[in-house]
C-alpha cells in the first residue's frame, strides 16, 4: 500500500548489508533490490565462512552455495542450489525469477549454465582460511589417508571411508557467527520481499540441499499475511514446513513473535537423530516483526528510515 513505512530486518551478520538494503528502501526503491544489496555484501563478506565467498566446503572440499527470493504480492519464488564458482547466488535467484519465470529451481551444473548465460562472473569461493578450517576439521583429524591409485578398494579402504563418513557427522560448526543468513524487506510501496543466502552445512554430503532453497521450508512470503524466514537445522524445517507455517499463523492474526515460537515448537516434536538449533523470524505487510530461537542469546537485526544503524533484538526462546 502507498504510504507504507520501510522496513528490512535480517538474521545474525546480515548487518553487514541492512544500510545499504535501508538506502535503498528510503529512496523509494524496490523490496526486491533492497534485499538483493544487502544479501550481497553479506555474500561478499570473506569473514563470514557460511555464504558466498569464503563459505565452508563440502566433504570433498567444495563450496555449494543456495540461494531464494520470494515476492509477497505475487508469491513467485525462485532458488538456486548447490551452485560452485559463483559468488553471488542471490543474483542468480533473481535472474531465474526475472529471465526464467517458467522454473522456480535450477541446481548444479544447470543452475552453474543459466547464471554463465546470464553473464555472471565465477571466482574461487574456497579461500585460504575456509580450506584451512575445512582440512584442520577433517583431513587432519584422521592418522591415515586413502591413496588415490586407481585400485579396488580393500576392507582397510572402506573402514577409513565410513570413519570419514562419521566424522562428517559428527562435526560442529566451529566457534563464532555461523548460519544462513536473511534478509526480509517492505518497501514504501507495500511490497515484502524475503531473501536467503547459505553455504549450507559444513563438510555436507556433495549435493546436499537445505531449506533456503525450498520454498515453504527456509523462506515463504505472502503480502496478505506476511513474510518468514529460517536458519539452522534446515531439514527439520522442510519436515515441519516451518517458513510456511509461520505466515500462515500471521495469515490468522497471530503475533509474529509468537508465530515464530509456535513453528519451532512444532518442528521441535519431530523426531531426529541429528538435532541442532533453529531459528525463525518474521515480517508483517504492516510493519511488525519478530523472531525466535530455540537457544538463548539469539538476535536479530532491524532497520527502518530513522536507523542510524542496524538495532539489535532479541528473539523469543522456546
Amino acid at each position: 500500500m502507498p504510504g507504507t513505512t520501510p522496513v528490512i530486518i535480517g538474521s545474525e551478520r546480515s548487518e553487514v548489508g541492512l544500510p545499504a538494503g535501508m538506502e535503498i528502501l528510503v529512496s523509494g526503491g524496490s523490496a526486491l533490490d533492497a534485499v538483493e544489496a544487502a544479501m550481497r555484501l553479506c555474500e561478499d563478506n570473506t569473514a563470514d565462512h557460511y555464504v558466498g565467498t569464503g563459505g565452508l566446503p563440502n566433504a570433498r572440499g567444495e563450496v555449494e552455495l543456495d540461494a531464494s527470493l520470494m515476492i509477497g504480492s505475487s508469491r513467485a519464488f525462485a532458488a538456486v542450489a548447490g551452485l560452485q564458482g559463483y559468488p553471488n547466488p542471490i543474483s542468480i535467484a533473481r535472474a531465474v525469477l526475472e529471465r526464467l519465470p517458467q522454473h522456480s529451481l535450477l541446481v548444479g551444473a544447470g543452475a552453474a549454465l543459466f547464471a554463465a548465460e546470464c553473464g555472471f562472473p565465477t571466482a574461487d569461493l574456497l579461500t585460504p582460511e575456509a580450506e584451512k578450517l575445512w582440512r584442520m576439521s577433517l583431513l587432519e583429524a584422521t592418522d591415515e589417508s586413502v591413496e588415490g591409485e586407481d585400485t579396488t578398494a580393500q576392507a582397510g579402504d572402506l573402514a577409513y571411508r565410513h570413519a570419514a563418513l562419521e566424522l562428517v557427522r559428527r562435526l560442529a560448526p566451529h566457534d563464532g557467527p555461523w548460519g544462513t543468513i536473511n534478509i526480509l524487506a517492505l518497501d514504501a510501496h507495500g511490497e515484502l520481499c524475503v531473501g536467503v543466502s547459505t553455504s549450507g552445512y559444513p563438510w555436507k554430503y556433495p549435493g546436499r540441499v537445505g531449506d533456503s532453497a525450498v520454498p515453504g521450508a527456509g523462506n515463504y512470503c505472502d503480502i496478505r499475511a506476511g513474510g518468514s524466514a529460517c536458519t539452522g537445522r534446515g531439514e527439520l524445517s522442510m519436515r515441519g514446513g516451518t517458513a510456511r507455517r509461520v505466515v500462515d499463523l500471521l495469515g490468522a492474526g497471530v503475533d509474529p513473535e509468537a508465530a515464530c515460537r509456535a513453528a519451532l515448537a512444532d518442528a521441535a516434536l519431530l523426531p531426529d537423530d541429528f538435532r541442532a538449533e533453529l531459528r525463525v523470524l518474521a515480517l508483517t505487510p504492516d510493519g511488525r516483526h519478530g523472531g525466535a530461537a530455540t537457544l538463548r542469546g539469539a538476535t536479530y537485526a532491524v532497520m527502518t528510515p530513522d536507523s542510524a544503524e542496524p538495532e539489535l533484538h532479541e528473539r523469543s526462546v522456546l
